[in-house]
C-alpha cells in the first residue's frame, strides 16, 4: 500500500473523472429546477412568508427550463455511453483517492448508489485497503485455521477503513497484537441510511462467519462516530432475522458515537425549516436537504428504518424507537472534551467539536432514554478532539484495560 504523500500521480483515473461527470449532470439538472422554482415564486408575486406555490414556472419560460432538462439527460445519456469506451482503471490503491472518494460518498453517497454511480462505495471487509473474498479457501490460505477471535472496525462518516491507521497507530493492530484478534476493517458508503449499512453489515457478517476457517470463539466490535451506530443497528437486525454471529458478539466499544445526535447536523435541518418560511428563499433549502441520507440520520441517531421513514424530512423532533444495547454484550463508550481539564458542571463540558459528551456516553435528560453505560465501562479523555480518539494514548490504554478484563 502506497502512502508517499509526495506521489507525482493524480489521486483519479479517466473512470473516476468520468464518473465525476455523472455526478455533474445530475447537479445541472437540479439547479435547473432550483432556478426554475425562484422564477416561478418570484413572478406570482409570493407574499414574503408563507408556503411556496406550486408548478412550472409561467409561459415561455417554463418551456426553456423543461428543455434545459431535456438537453441536459440526453447530453448525460451520451456521457454514460462513454463509459463502455473507457480502459479499465489499473487497480492502484492511493489514500488520497481513498479520501476524497469516501468525503463524496458521506455528502452524496445515497444519491451515488441510487443511480449507479461508479464513484459509490460497495460494503466489504477489507484488510491493508484490500477486499476481503468471503470464500472458505480464500480466507483459509490468508489466515490459516487458528484464528477464532475477530475483532471488526467500522469507521466514521466520510471516512474510510485506511482512517483507523492514524498517526502511525491503529488501535486494531494494538488489541490484536496484544489478544490475540484478527482485525477486520468494514469499508462502506456511509451516505446510506445507518439502518439500510446495518442491515448490510448483519448479513455479510452472517457470510464471514459462515465462511470463516474453523470455529470463532470471539467476534468483538469497535466503532468510531458513524461506525458505533452501524454497529447497534447491525446487532439489532441479527436478532430480528435471527443470525448466527450475534450469539458470538462479546464486547462493542463505541469511540465518540453520538448516540443521541449531533448538533451539528440539528443545525442544519433548522436552518433549513426556517428558510422554508419564505418562497423566495424555499429553493435554496433544496441544496441543504441534498445532503444524505447517512448525515440526515444523525441529526437523533436513527438505527433503525423506522426511526427515518414515518418522519418528514423537515421534521427536528426526535421519534426515534429507543433501542437498548445489545443484551449480553459487555459495551464500553468513549467520550472526548477539546478541554484541557474539567472545570464546572459535567454537563456543560464541551464535547469533542463534533459529538457532545452526553451523546458519546449515552445519556439523556429523559429516562426512558438512558443508554445505561456502566460507569467502569465509560471513559472521558479531556483535550482531545473527535478524530484524535483514533490515536490517543489514553484511549489506547483504556482500551487495553477492558479487553484484558473477563
Amino acid at each position: 500500500m502506497s502512502s508517499d504523500s509526495a506521489d507525482p500521480r493524480p489521486p483519479f483515473s479517466l473512470a473516476d473523472l468520468h464518473a465525476l461527470g455523472r455526478l455533474g449532470f445530475d447537479s445541472v439538472a437540479g439547479i435547473t429546477t432550483l432556478v426554475e422554482e425562484m422564477h416561478r415564486n418570484i413572478a406570482r408575486a409570493s407574499p414574503p412568508l408563507g408556503a411556496a406555490p406550486e408548478g412550472r414556472a409561467p409561459g415561455l419560460s417554463g418551456l426553456v427550463y423543461s428543455a434545459v432538462r431535456g438537453v441536459t439527460r440526453g447530453i448525460g445519456g451520451a456521457w454514460n455511453l462513454a463509459q463502455l469506451a473507457l480502459p479499465k482503471p489499473k487497480t492502484r490503491l492511493d489514500p488520497r483517492r481513498e479520501a476524497w472518494v469516501a468525503a463524496l460518498n458521506g455528502v452524496w453517497g445515497e444519491h451515488l448508489a441510487a443511480s449507479g454511480n461508479p464513484l459509490a462505495i460497495g460494503m466489504s471487509f477489507r484488510e491493508g485497503g484490500e477486499a476481503m473474498v468471503l470464500d472458505a479457501e480464500a480466507l483459509r490460505a490468508r489466515y490459516g485455521d487458528g484464528r477464532r477471535k475477530l475483532l471488526l472496525l467500522l469507521h466514521g462518516l466520510c471516512m474510510n477503513d485506511l482512517g483507523w491507521h492514524h498517526r502511525g497507530h491503529d488501535h486494531g493492530r494494538m488489541l490484536a497484537a496484544e489478544f490475540g484478534y484478527t482485525p477486520l476493517y468494514l469499508h462502506y458508503n456511509t451516505g446510506r441510511h445507518i439502518s439500510e449499512n446495518g442491515r448490510d453489515f448483519a448479513a455479510l457478517l452472517e457470510r464471514l462467519v459462515a465462511a470463516w476457517p474453523g470455529p470463532i470463539e470471539e467476534i468483538a466490535l469497535l466503532g468510531h462516530s458513524m461506525g458505533g451506530l452501524v454497529a447497534r443497528s447491525a446487532c439489532h437486525y441479527a436478532e430480528v432475522a435471527n443470525l448466527s454471529w450475534r450469539a458470538q458478539i462479546k464486547r462493542i466499544v463505541f469511540l465518540g458515537t453520538p448516540h443521541h445526535g449531533a448538533p451539528l447536523e440539528r443545525a442544519g435541518n433548522w436552518f433549513d425549516n426556517a428558510i422554508e418560511l419564505s418562497p423566495y428563499l424555499a429553493p435554496f433549502a433544496r441544496l441543504g436537504k441534498s445532503r444524505s441520507a447517512g448525515i440526515k440520520d444523525l441529526r437523533h441517531g436513527n438505527l433503525i428504518d423506522e426511526d427515518w421513514a414515518a418522519v418528514q424530512g423537515g421534521s427536528h423532533r426526535d421519534q426515534r424507537r429507543m433501542l437498548p444495547l445489545p443484551a449480553g454484550v459487555r459495551c464500553h463508550a468513549v467520550a472526548a472534551s477539546r478541554q484541557h481539564a474539567p472545570s464546572g458542571e459535567a454537563r456543560r463540558l464541551r464535547g469533542d467539536g463534533l459529538v457532545p459528551i452526553a451523546s458519546a456516553l449515552g445519556h439523556h435528560e429523559l429516562p426512558a432514554r438512558e443508554l445505561g453505560f456502566a460507569t467502569a465501562d465509560t471513559h472521558l479523555e479531556f483535550d482531545c478532539n473527535h478524530f484524535e480518539l483514533l490515536s490517543n494514548e489514553a484511549v489506547g490504554r483504556r482500551l487495553r484495560e477492558w479487553f484484558a478484563a473477563t
